[in-house]
């Protein structure tokens, strides 16, 4: 197909796209208003929710297979001719993700706007992530587009010259890229089991077969029109059930503008539950129970055995007294889930200690929402350190998400598909423009949910509990969970726990909305998962293959031999990525924000440098992004869960100034700058190639 001089500024090309989103548009309406007619008709829950996955998929799956190319410029970036409003709306919905989709309402709805000394708060997601876009904006993304390359490792051989920068680049685009990507395999898994009811290993292995559809053949040519579709049902998704829950509570469905009237509310049940003698009966329980862990764990082996003697002495007495089978079970469930050994039963009785000492607290440990920072600024020692450690970590979480957003790999290289600098920085404005259409409803999302559970849950009898408590728990055990502790049978706020993962999918149920809207909301969190698991898998792929071929031990000869390999490298590590996701390592926001520290260490001292100053030097660079990415690494491993669980200690031991791991590119930045800046005045030495504000096409062989 020829190509115009300049495609994406082209009338007839402009119109042919406009048309083709608008019949999206149109189908996509014509799909969701049948299955509410369906359903009204009387379509089974158990068939509604299969359809929307397999249609959404398929209609990206036909996008994507039209899409196919062998042509390196288009597999790469999309032939540099996608106009600046959509790139900016297939940059929005690589964005978007499951973090931000699925998790950002949830870490609102948990952690308040301001969090805890312990957690930083949702607020500082939406202020840095939306901030890191003003950076892009103005520092990164025009100056990279100028250069005419085809991904960000390429910018590090550009411009410091040798294999090193270019290597170490992709490894870390790898390093951080996968991280990423883990996270949305883990939202689609849970996606694809909801709708399906399916397992969630084999709900990931679903939802892995529309990624694959959706990258294999294409490339970015294939992703970026996926995307854009994908935006349009992810802001459908997510503004339908939040306008709907804010009409229901306010007779408005504006959010956005109405939702602080529930805040004051809000603060007045928070108020009631901390003073309400059944919640203060649960919070004695869970602290008796923290007692009896931290008891066990003074002799963990001989804790051990008396326990296992305990249990089987319960099960014989039960049986002698004939009591019912449930009762029963329920003692040799109890027996077979002591710890095989004392190391295992260490670690399990630390976490139900740390578990039943935060739902001792009150509101079960959740912060007041609309709190400011934890602690008192004007309290004693104590609570001034809380103040201060809480204010500290708010604000580190915002600058490594600001910083890790203008160096993440799959990012930037969406920058490199618009006809030209000026269409980059356009492109730019249109993506914050499509991410704050969504990100100016989070927050009301978080709070709208949590008055309509404190008003509406809290409080049923446990027999009338809605059934999506059930079926989620099934899929996960963390995403629900809700136990009576003090057996009256009537939950408490204190007895019911929340995943952050669960907010926005459990929002049309909890909010009694038609089921067809909740296969929506399910289709928009899958469509924004796959949506930026296209782009990440195809960033590790150019890495593996692209960035490192440079090297004589990888690189095929021919620009197609290149790109086929770049395919399969693709399916290797979607298939890696998905054996990974099925083991549950962590929470989505917790992979995505430790990605976005790794691409802030790795990648953003030696790129602002080197594209602000000539004088930074090859050595400088590599040795920057070193010792940056390596105490980033270091810091997060150190202080991460595991090493901290294998050797004993408190969670807030040996942290610097008590930030916390996922921020830890707080550190890594800075020392990336000193090292890069005194490496440069020690030993000073021209770079090369050439000059930075105009450099040459870049060519590499075989492409």
């Amino acid at each position: 197909m020829s190509r115009p001089s300049d495609p994406g500024m082209s009338r007839s090309y402009r119109r042919r796209l406009h048309r083709n989103v608008l019949l999206f548009v149109v189908l996509f309406l014509c799909l969701l208003g049948a299955m509410a007619w369906a359903e009204q008709s009387g379509l089974s829950r158990n068939l509604i929710g299969p359809i929307f996955l397999f249609s959404t998929v398929m209609i990206y799956a036909l996008i994507g297979i039209s899409g196919r190319t062998t042509d390196a410029d288009e597999y790469y970036v999309a032939g540099r001719r996608i106009p600046a409003m959509y790139n900016g709306m297939a940059t929005a919905a690589d964005w978007m993700s499951s973090a931000s989709f699925i998790s950002l309402a949830g870490a609102l709805y948990l952690q308040g706007f301001s969090g805890s000394g312990t957690q930083s708060g949702g607020l500082a997601y939406v202020l840095g992530w939306t901030g890191g876009f003003c950076l892009v904006a103005l520092l990164i993304a025009p100056a990279l587009r100028a250069m005419k390359l085809y991904t960000l490792p390429d910018f590090f051989q550009v411009r410091y010259g040798g294999r090193w920068p270019r290597l170490l680049a992709a490894w870390a685009a790898i390093l951080c890229s996968f991280t990423y990507v883990v996270a949305q395999i883990y939202g689609i898994g849970l996606i694809a089991s909801r709708l399906t009811g399916v397992q969630f290993e084999i709900g990931i292995l679903l939802g892995l077969g529309g990624v694959l559809l959706c990258s294999f053949l294409g490339g970015m040519r294939a992703i970026t029109w996926t995307q854009v579709a994908q935006y349009i049902v992810l802001l459908l998704a997510f503004l339908i059930p939040v306008s709907w829950l804010a009409y229901k509570q306010l007779g408005t469905p504006l959010a956005p503008w109405a939702y602080g009237a529930q805040l004051a509310r809000i603060d007045a049940l928070e108020q009631k539950l901390m003073r309400d003698p059944a919640e203060l009966e649960v919070r004695q329980k869970y602290q008796d129970r923290a007692e009896l862990y931290k008891s066990r764990l003074l002799h963990v082996e001989q804790s051990l055995i008396d326990l296992r003697v305990e249990l089987e002495q319960r099960v014989r007495t039960l049986k002698a007294q004939g009591a019912d089978f449930a009762s029963i079970a329920q003692a040799r469930r109890e027996l077979l889930a002591i710890p095989a050994n004392p190391v295992l039963a260490k670690e399990q009785w630390q976490r139900g200690l740390a578990d039943n000492l935060e739902r001792s607290q009150p509101l079960g440990g959740m912060v007041p929402h609309a709190r400011e920072f934890d602690g008192d600024p004007a309290g004693d020692e104590a609570q001034r350190q809380r103040f201060e450690t809480s204010q500290l970590n708010f604000l580190a979480l915002v600058f490594c998400l600001m910083v890790g957003t203008a160096g993440l790999p799959h990012l930037l290289t969406r920058y490199y598909t618009t006809p030209s600098v000026a269409q980059a920085r356009s492109s730019v404005a249109w993506s914050l423009f499509f991410i704050a259409l969504i990100y100016l409803s989070a927050p009301a999302l978080a709070v709208l949910v949590k008055f309509e559970l404190m008003n509406t849950l809290v409080g049923s009898s446990f027999e009338q509990l809605p059934n999506w408590i059930a079926q989620w728990a099934r899929i996960d055990p963390a995403l629900v969970e809700v136990s009576d502790i003090n057996g009256d049978r009537i939950l408490q706020w204190g007895e019911l726990k929340l995943g952050a993962d669960i907010i926005m999918l459990a929002t049309p149920e909890l909010g009694g909305m038609p089921f067809v809207v909740s296969g929506l909301v399910a289709a928009g969190g899958l469509a924004a998962a796959l949506s930026t698991a296209d782009g990440l898998l195809l960033t590790i792929s150019n890495a593996l293959v692209h960035d490192m071929g440079s090297s004589h031990k990888v690189a095929p000869r021919a620009a197609e031999g290149r790109v086929i390999l770049s395919k399969f490298a693709l399916l290797a590590v979607a298939m890696l990525a998905a054996f990974v996701a099925a083991l549950k390592p962590a929470q989505i926001l917790s992979l995505v924000s430790a990605s976005f520290s790794l691409a802030a260490a790795a990648f953003f001292p030696a790129m602002v440098l080197g594209l602000l100053s000539s004088r930074i030097s090859r050595a400088a660079a590599v040795a920057g992004m070193l010792t940056g990415l390596g105490l980033t690494v270091a810091y997060m491993g150190i202080n991460g869960a595991p090493f901290r669980q294998f050797w004993g200690l408190a969670p807030d031991a040996g942290l610097w100034w008590g930030i916390q791991p996922l921020s830890a590119a707080v550190f890594g930045v800075p020392m990336g700058f000193v090292t890069i800046l005194a490496w440069s005045l020690l030993w000073p030495q021209k770079t090369s190639p050439a000059a930075v504000d105009a450099p040459p096409e870049p060519h590499y062989p075989g492409l």
